[in-house]
């Protein structure tokens, strides 16, 4: 089976397809074809509703099954209203650049003190046809919590930026540190690869 990702991210790619595979599905991106289509614009107020744009803007070109994800990120001690959330790279109505996001982020954690607790919220949306949509945004595909700090890790993970800012809650060691075992996050590996077994009764 065939699966359209509705991204060009290289490092989305190639975690989503360490799900797939596993499932024996052959995964596709936006990359792979020559869709003509203007940018989609992620007009919603969360990650599932931006998933959920994302997803049907795609299926309306492609015609075929289709996912996307969307993700948001939540600071402890930042009102509602000043929360990035879906606008992780979009600052003042600026589309930032990996350095920049990095530079802006470090800020916000260097004015709460130099460090602070975050979270992603993450969502999907899988798009079969016309008249078949799933989605998700549950606990169990959102990350742990862990520490965004001032400090900038002299590593880069192009494409998340913020990895180079963010710390294990528990051990406090950078992300970037830490074994493939500790920082993957393998239960949000689970949690995606769940949703595509109920979605597509595998």
């Amino acid at each position: 089976m065939q699966l359209m990702y509705g991204t060009r991210n290289q490092a989305k790619l190639h975690a989503m397809n360490a799900v797939l595979s596993s499932l024996g599905i052959e995964m596709l991106s936006l990359n792979d074809t020559n869709l003509q289509m203007s940018p989609v614009i992620e007009s919603g107020n969360n990650p599932l509703e931006n998933a959920r744009v994302k997803a049907l803007a795609y299926y309306a070109a492609w015609k075929k099954p289709i996912f996307s994800c969307d993700s948001g990120l939540y600071i402890d001690g930042l009102a509602p209203s000043d929360q990035p959330g879906v606008h992780v790279r979009r600052v003042h109505g600026k589309e930032l650049t990996d350095e920049e996001m990095i530079q802006y982020y470090s800020g916000l954690a260097r004015h709460a003190g130099g460090e602070v607790r975050a979270r992603y919220r993450n969502a999907i949306c899988l798009v079969m046809d016309d008249g078949t949509m799933f989605d998700y945004d549950g606990d169990e595909i959102a990350s742990e919590e862990f520490i965004l700090t001032s400090k900038p890790h002299q590593k880069r993970n192009q494409g998340f930026p913020l990895d180079s800012l963010s710390k294990h809650l528990q051990t406090g060691k950078y992300y970037m540190d830490l074994t493939y075992d500790i920082a993957n996050e393998d239960h949000i590996f689970m949690g995606f690869k769940n949703f595509f077994q109920k979605s597509l009764g595998l």
